[in-house]
């Protein structure tokens, strides 16, 4: 995974849309628009410490997985700290997710949703009392027959909906 450096600054593509991430030799674009963006995302903030921070954590906590390569986890690591730190709140939508019932608490950040046509692997960037924000991880996820999130879109539910998954040490690569 690269190791966030000082020089890193959040830009605004106009042309793209979108958030870019500017490390120097190469540009990291974010599927974040404009509009979703917070007002200090737009005024092109450099990659902080609480960034380099957020985004190192998720890094190395991905890792103990080990379902995804280097490059990947910096993808989600990347975009997670986006979502953190310079997307507008987004209202919860927990009606398209099946609530959990079972015993097992969750304890993980990796966490799966259910909707009613297909479960899917979620990372929960954001938790407060109630509801939790989620960066999907799956290619594509069908909310219903009409919706679907695509990977890395964020959508909110309330913790009632969150199944736990194996833990980071006995979480197995799916096929």
């Amino acid at each position: 995974m690269l190791q966030a450096q000082r020089h890193w600054q959040w830009q605004i593509s106009s042309e793209q849309n979108r958030l870019v991430l500017d490390m120097g030799e190469m540009q990291f674009c974010t599927p974040y628009k404009l509009r979703q963006l917070t007002d200090e995302a737009l005024s092109e903030p450099q990659f902080n410490l609480l960034d380099a921070d957020f985004y190192k954590q998720v890094g190395e906590y991905l890792s103990t997985f080990n379902l995804w390569s280097d490059a990947q986890i910096c993808q989600i690591a990347l975009n997670a700290t986006a979502v953190k730190h310079y997307l507008k709140p987004v209202l919860a939508k927990s009606w398209f997710f099946a609530p959990y019932t079972g015993r097992d608490i969750n304890q993980e950040a990796i966490v799966s949703l259910t909707s009613q046509c297909q479960s899917g692997q979620f990372l929960i960037v954001d938790c407060a009392d109630g509801a939790s924000v989620c960066l999907c991880l799956e290619p594509h996820f069908a909310l219903d027959e009409n919706l679907s999130l695509k990977q890395f879109e964020v959508i909110k539910v309330l913790n009632n909906r969150i199944h736990p998954i194996l833990s980071a040490q006995n979480q197995q690569k799916r096929a």
